[in-house]
C-alpha cells in the first residue's frame, strides 16, 4: 500500500473492463435459483402423494445439494491464482480482469527504445565540440531531473559530479528537456527541439546538447536489443498482428526488418500524442489491442490501449495509466503470459463444466430419493473443495508447462 500502489488504484486510472466470467456467472445464477426452487417444489408434489417422508427428504436434499458456491468461487480463485503466480514471475497486474482482456488480445504494439532496446547495454558516442567539465557538470544535473529513457541511460554514461542548484526545469514529452542551472540555459533533445539545427540527415538516435544557446554537440546512442526479441516476436506473430511504434527516425528500419518476422509492421517518427492516435485508430478497427512501452513517453498510448504493459528495469518507476508492470529481465517471457492468460480462461470453463455436472448428477440422486439431507450437506462442501482444488492444480500446472 505504498504510495504508488494508491496512484495506480486511484479511480481516474481505471479502465472501465469488462469481465466475461463474471457475465456467464452472473446469467447462470439469474436461472440458477428460480430453476431450483421449482425443481424442489416440483419433487415435493410429486413424492407428497407417495410418501410424506420421502418428499420432505427430497424437497431439503435438493436445495442443499444444488450448491452455487462452487460456481461462484471458481473464476475468483482460478485468477486469484493466476495473478500471484504472474506475480512471482515479476508480470504485476492491476488487478485479476486484466488477466480476461490479456486473453482477449489479438493485436500487440511495442515501443522502441526503452522497451524492445535495453537501458543497460548501448554504446554511447559523443560528436562535436568537446565538452569541458564545467559543461559536463550543468549537464549531468540537467539529466538528473529527466526520466526519460534516453535521459537515464545517458545520466549513468556520464562521470559522476556534484549536485548543482537547478532554478528551473522543464521536460516536454516527445522532444527534450530545458534547464536553469546556476545561471546557465542547457538545452537537450532532438533536433527539431534545437530549432537552429538543420534537418537530422544522420539516422542513428542522437540527443543533441545546447549551453547558453550555443550548439556544442550530440550523444549518438547505438541500441542493443533485448535478448530474445527475435525468438518472442516469431512465437507471437503466429497468433498476434504485431507492430513496432517508435518516437525515433526510421535508421534501424533494415535492422529491424531483418530481426522481426514478415509482416510486423514499423512505425517511426511518432510523438505520443500520434502513437495514441495509431492505438486509437486500431481500435476502430476492431482490433484488442496491448501497448508495450516504457511507461513514461507512452503514457497516453498505454491509457488508451485495451491493456497496458509497462516494461520496466526498475519496478518503482511506472505510469499510473498502465495495466501491469513487467520487470525488464522477463521481457523475453511475454509469449508465456498471453498463453497463460488464455489458459486461465480456459480453466475457468472447463471448472463451470464441471460444477454444473456436479450439480447435475447430485439433484439426479436427489430428486429420485436416493440423497439423504445429511448426505447431501456433506457432498455440498466437498464440491466447492474440489472445484477449487481443480482451479488451482491446473492453474499451477499451466505455469509449469509453459514457463521456459
Amino acid at each position: 500500500q505504498s504510495y504508488l500502489t494508491q496512484l495506480w488504484s486511484n479511480d481516474v486510472f481505471q479502465k472501465k473492463l469488462e469481465s466475461q466470467h463474471k457475465n456467464i456467472t452472473d446469467r447462470i445464477s439469474h436461472y440458477f435459483t428460480p430453476a431450483l426452487l421449482l425443481l424442489a417444489f416440483v419433487s415435493f408434489a410429486f413424492w407428497i402423494f407417495i410418501n410424506v417422508d420421502t418428499a420432505f427428504n427430497v424437497f431439503t436434499a435438493i436445495l442443499i445439494v444444488a450448491c452455487p458456491c462452487a460456481l461462484a468461487l471458481t473464476a475468483p480463485f482460478t485468477l486469484g491464482n493466476v495473478l500471484r503466480i504472474m506475480g512471482n514471475r515479476k508480470l504485476y497486474l492491476k488487478n485479476a480482469l486484466v488477466i480476461e482482456q490479456m486473453a482477449k488480445v489479438d493485436t500487440i504494439v511495442f515501443d522502441k527504445t526503452g522497451t524492445i532496446t535495453t537501458n543497460k547495454k548501448t554504446a554511447i558516442t559523443y560528436e562535436g565540440n568537446e565538452l569541458n567539465s564545467e559543461e559536463l557538470y550543468l549537464l549531468k544535473n540537467t539529466l538528473r531531473g529527466s526520466n526519460h529513457p534516453l535521459s537515464r541511460r545517458l545520466y549513468d554514461y556520464l562521470p559522476p559530479q556534484e549536485k548543482a542548484t537547478v532554478t528551473h526545469f522543464e521536460e516536454i514529452t516527445g522532444k527534450g528537456v530545458f534547464a536553469t542551472v546556476e545561471g546557465h540555459d542547457v538545452k537537450l533533445g532532438s533536433f527539431q527541439f534545437l530549432k537552429h539545427l538543420s534537418e537530422n540527415t544522420h539516422k542513428k538516435t542522437k540527443v543533441h546538447v545546447e549551453i547558453d544557446g550555443v550548439y556544442k554537440g550530440s550523444y549518438v546512442f547505438n541500441n542493443q536489443y533485448r535478448e530474445g526479441l527475435e525468438q518472442l516476436f516469431d512465437q507471437l506473430s503466429a497468433q498476434y498482428q504485431l507492430v513496432v511504434l517508435s518516437g525515433d527516425n526510421d535508421g534501424e528500419r533494415k535492422i529491424l526488418e531483418k530481426m522481426l518476422p514478415t509482416g510486423t509492421t514499423l512505425v517511426f517518427n511518432q510523438k505520443p500524442e500520434e502513437k495514441l492516435a495509431y492505438i486509437e485508430s486500431l481500435q476502430n478497427q476492431g482490433k484488442n489491442v496491448m501497448m508495450v512501452g516504457d511507461g513514461l513517453n507512452d503514457a497516453g498510448a498505454l491509457a488508451q490501449s485495451n491493456i497496458g504493459i509497462s516494461i520496466s528495469e526498475n519496478v518503482n518507476v511506472f505510469s499510473p495509466a498502465c495495466d501491469g508492470i513487467l520487470d525488464a529481465t522477463q521481457f523475453s517471457k511475454i509469449a508465456f503470459f498471453m498463453q497463460y492468460s488464455r489458459n486461465a480462461m480456459k480453466t475457468i470453463y472447463m471448472s463451470f463444466g464441471v460444477s454444473l455436472l456436479y450439480n447435475v448428477v447430485g439433484l439426479s440422486f436427489a430428486v429420485t430419493g436416493n440423497l439423504l439431507p445429511i448426505v447431501a450437506a456433506i457432498i455440498m462442501p466437498l464440491s466447492t473443495i474440489t472445484i477449487v482444488s481443480f482451479v488451482t492444480l491446473m492453474s499451477n500446472w499451466y505455469a509449469r508447462r509453459n514457463y521456459r
